[in-house]
């Protein structure tokens, strides 16, 4: 009903509990539509306070946006986070709005932009000035239950993005188990030479990116990181089939 009652084209999205990075974030969201633009990405990262779980929360955040932005980019766009999104009024009700999502419990942001968004019409802005910062979860039990739901989305997605991301996914997953067997079975010298390569390059793409979205501090931690991604995904591998709890008050 607000896009419905909208005077402008542009709509630009956010949440109730998120903070614009700094005064220019429309202005910077706006500079991102060109003639043929109907979509604009925006980051939405969390504020950054002490501990593990904080951290944990912002790299997954920080992995997240990598994927999305990287497929836009690439011209396969798959996704954007209602925290920081915009689009146009037009392609909204081009596309009848929600009304193909209603039985899903939560992701028409993700869904909305899987279904309208193509190589021509989506671009990304990455600039600081148009980042969004939310508070992120306190309990590692909010946030699990959290992930699920917005993973119980992944289902919906365009077969396409499915199989990259999957594979993506897959090749995390199965990593670190094959470099052990590697390691016993065949020449060590050979595994450990293919394993440098591979953790030279994540390295080397981890610290731009996280340069990029301002989460520099996450760095030091990478390699941490990088192993916790195999614990990540058998968490969270049940809720790609698994429907989500209702949580109605």
């Amino acid at each position: 009903m607000g896009i419905k009652e909208a005077k402008h084209e542009i709509l630009l999205l956010t949440d109730a509990d998120c903070v614009p990075a700094t005064e220019f974030w429309m202005h910077r969201m706006q500079d991102g539509y060109e003639e043929d633009t109907e979509i604009v990405l925006g980051y939405g990262g969390f504020k950054k306070k002490p501990g593990l779980l904080n951290k944990l929360i912002r790299f997954d955040t920080f992995h997240t946006a990598l994927q999305y932005f990287s497929f836009a980019l690439a011209g396969k766009p798959y996704m954007g986070v209602g925290r920081n999104l915009s689009y146009k009024k037009g392609l909204f009700f081009r596309h009848k709005g929600f009304s193909s999502l209603n039985h899903v419990l939560s992701g028409d942001d993700d869904l909305f932009i899987s279904l309208a968004a193509n190589k021509r019409n989506t671009r990304v802005m990455l600039d600081p000035d148009a980042f969004i910062i939310s508070e992120p979860k306190t309990r590692f039990s909010d946030w699990i239950r959290q992930k699920g739901r917005h993973y119980s989305t992944a289902k919906y997605y365009k077969f396409v993005h499915k199989f990259l991301l999957g594979l993506y996914s897959f090749s995390f997953f199965l990593f670190y188990p094959l470099f052990i067997a590697s390691m016993i079975l065949f020449d060590w010298r050979m595994t450990l030479g293919v394993y440098m390569v591979r953790m030279i390059t994540q390295a080397i793409i981890y610290k731009k990116a996280m340069k990029k979205f301002g989460e520099n501090d996450l760095f030091g931690l990478w390699l941490f990181f990088d192993i916790w991604m195999f614990l990540y995904y058998l968490i969270f591998a049940s809720s790609l089939w698994k429907k989500p709890r209702k949580t109605w008050r």
